[in-house]
């Protein structure tokens, strides 16, 4: 399983309902995407929920390789290359996913925690507890799932999650959720994937 999110970081006078619009106008249009398991079509406003910027930041958990392939060099994301220009994609490993107590229900916002991986560290150790983290947020009231992906280029650590709630249990840049994709949400593999 892969995890995928790109920013797309706007003026801080833009008209956000324009995003807004963008994620319920063409979010249906992956619903049955082969190899999506889940999309999340994050945006954070500047000065809401201590945001310091305007920035739509959708995020992805693909079931497959080719599922992500398919997306990235098709018409869905250039159509947003040609509207916004070409944003930097990000990719992640996955280490672990947990559906969450509140599964089912509708996501109203996503925790989004990035941390560095130190040097001269054990890294089973430091991965086996990033494990532990999306077990413990998943059980949290009102979590909807969670997952821990590494960069092993960059050596970054994150942790995702979604939330049936505006206050979430989890630390991290909170985004609001504007529509969420999950035509094979049910096939992403739980647990450990290692």
């Amino acid at each position: 399983m892969h995890a995928m999110q790109y920013e797309v970081t706007l003026p801080a006078d833009y008209d956000m309902d324009v995003v807004r619009a963008r994620a319920t106008g063409k979010g249906p249009l992956l619903d049955d995407f082969p190899g999506l398991g889940l999309k999340a079509y994050l945006m954070r406003e500047r000065g809401v929920d201590g945001s310091p910027v305007n920035q739509y930041a959708p995020f992805y958990l693909w079931n497959t390789p080719e599922g992500m392939n398919s997306f990235l060099w098709g018409p869905g994301f250039q159509g947003l290359v040609d509207d916004f220009g070409r944003p930097r994609v990000r990719q992640w490993t996955c280490l672990s996913y947990e559906e969450g107590v509140a599964a089912g229900s509708p996501a109203l916002v996503a925790v989004r925690r990035r941390q560095s991986v130190p040097e001269g560290v054990r890294l089973s150790e430091v991965m086996a507890e990033a494990v532990r983290e999306a077990e413990r947020l998943a059980t949290l009231e009102g979590a909807l799932c969670a997952a821990a992906v590494v960069d092993p280029g960059a050596w970054e650590l994150l942790h995702f999650s979604l939330w049936e709630h505006d206050t979430p249990k989890a630390p991290g840049e909170v985004f609001q959720v504007l529509y969420v994709n999950a035509p094979e949400r049910d096939r992403l593999p739980g647990g450990r994937q290692w």
